[in-house]
C-alpha cells in the first residue's frame, strides 16, 4: 500500500544541544511533540534548519530511533539524507525508510561546486540503485544560497523520467518565488509536489497548485501557517499570510538558527535551547533583546 505523503505545514525542526554539544534527545522530542500539536502536518528532521550538516551519520540513525521509540510517528517525518558522500546518503535513505518514513529529503552532494546534470544524475541514480527499496521516495532539496548547487528543471524532468513514483517532490529554498511558481507550473500537474522553502510564499504556491510550505518559521509559529493552509481560498487568507511574513521578516534579519533557538529559550523559560553546535554562535545579549522586541511588534501590528 502506498504510504501517504505529507502536504501542508512542515517544519525543519531545530536539533538542541546539551552544554558539550552532544543532541538533547529529550529536549529535541519534546519540541517535535509540540510542533505536531501546535499545527505541524509532517517534521523535516535533519534540515538545514537541524544543524544536520554538522551531525554524523551515527548521530543521525541513533536520534532518528530514540525519536519514534519515544512516540513520535513516523509518517510523520522526513528525514535530510542528502550528503556529500554517496554511501553515507545510501545509508541514511536507507535506514529512515526501514523506519518507515514516508520519504526522504535529498541535497545534491555539495562540496564540489560547478557539477554537471549528468553527474548530479548519476549521483541521485546510483543512490536509487544501491537503497535498492521499492518504498523510497524521494524530495529534492534545491538551496541555491547555500550549496551552491542547483537543482536544474533538466535534471527534475529527467529524474522524474527515469525514475517515477521515486522522486516524486521538492524543497524550494531558491529564495526567489519566480522559481518555484515555474516549478509548480512545469511539474505539480505530474504529481510532483512543490514545497517552497519559506512561510514568504506559502499563499502564493498554495494557489498556483503548491503542496504547502516547509519553513523554518514553523518551529516558532505553526499555527499561524496551518491557519493559513486552512483558509487559503477565503478572504482573510491575505492578513493572515501578511501576518507570517511580518513575522518571518522581523526572523530573518538575524542568523535564523540561533535566532530560533534564541525566541524558544525566552518562550518556554530554557536557556538550554540556546546551544547551537560550533562553528555556530548563539546570538549576542542584544541580538536576542533586539530580536524579541521586534518579533512582539510584528505579533501586535
Amino acid at each position: 500500500m502506498e504510504t501517504t505523503q505529507p502536504s501542508g505545514i512542515l517544519s525543519p525542526a531545530v536539533t538542541a544541544f546539551t552544554g558539550q554539544f552532544e543532541i538533547d534527545a529529550e529536549r529535541t522530542v519534546a519540541h517535535f511533540q509540540w510542533l505536531l500539536k501546535q499545527g505541524c502536518d509532517a517534521l523535516v528532521v535533519f534540515g538545514t534548519t537541524s544543524e544536520a550538516n554538522s551531525l554524523s551519520v551515527t548521530e543521525r540513525k541513533n536520534f532518528l530511533e530514540y525519536a519514534i521509540s519515544n512516540g513520535i510517528d513516523p509518517r510523520k517525518l522526513l528525514p535530510g539524507t542528502g550528503c556529500c558522500s554517496l554511501p553515507d546518503s545510501v545509508v541514511l535513505s536507507k535506514h529512515a525508510i526501514g523506519l518507515g518514513c514516508p520519504g526522504v529529503l535529498m541535497l545534491p552532494p555539495f562540496y564540489y561546486k560547478a557539477v554537471s546534470d549528468e553527474g548530479l544524475f548519476r549521483y541521485f541514480a546510483t543512490l536509487i540503485e544501491r537503497v535498492g527499496d521499492d518504498r523510497l521516495r524521494i524530495y529534492l532539496y534545491h538551496i541555491p544560497p547555500i550549496s551552491q548547487i542547483s537543482i536544474s528543471f533538466d535534471l527534475i524532468e529527467r529524474l522524474t523520467t527515469e525514475f517515477p513514483g521515486v522522486v516524486i517532490g521538492i524543497k524550494d529554498s531558491s529564495g526567489d518565488w519566480e522559481h518555484t511558481r515555474q516549478l509548480i507550473e512545469r511539474f505539480a500537474s505530474g504529481g510532483f509536489r512543490v514545497f517552497p522553502g519559506s512561510e514568504m510564499y506559502l499563499l502564493p504556491a498554495l494557489r498556483a497548485g503548491g503542496k504547502g510550505c516547509i519553513s523554518a518559521f514553523a518551529n516558532i509559529n505553526p499555527g499561524l501557517l496551518q491557519e493559513v493552509f486552512q483558509k487559503w481560498q477565503r478572504p482573510e487568507a491575505e492578513s493572515l499570510q501578511e501576518e507570517a511574513q511580518r513575522q518571518g521578516r522581523a526572523l530573518r534579519k538575524y542568523p535564523v538558527i540561533p535566532a530560533l533557538k534564541s525566541i524558544l529559550a525566552e518562550s518556554r523559560n530554557d536557556p538550554g535551547w540556546e546551544t547551537v553546535r560550533p562553528p555556530l554562535v548563539p546570538l549576542s545579549a542584544a541580538q536576542r533583546e533586539e530580536l524579541i522586541a521586534e518579533l512582539g511588534a510584528a505579533m501586535r501590528q
